[in-house]
């Protein structure tokens, strides 16, 4: 057997798929196969989170006043 022989990139098992499906499959799984590296989110420091917004529930008794501050 010849070292020249080039296996296909799909192969159909079931089936007789169209021309155009087979097109569309072929420009789905070359997108898929570039993948590119995500960007990793910027850390938000403590002042500009946004997460201190949602109100958290109220502490009862001693030391309730000084829970409900923001770094509670």
């Amino acid at each position: 057997m010849s070292d020249d022989v080039v296996r296909p990139l799909l192969r159909v098992v079931r089936g007789e798929p169209s021309a155009e499906e087979l097109a569309a499959l072929t420009a789905v799984v070359a997108a898929l196969s570039q993948r590119r590296d995500r960007p990793r989110p910027t850390p938000v420091g403590a002042w500009a989170s946004r997460s201190d917004a949602v109100r958290r529930p109220l502490h009862h008794g001693p030391g309730g006043w000084h829970a409900s501050g923001r770094f509670a």
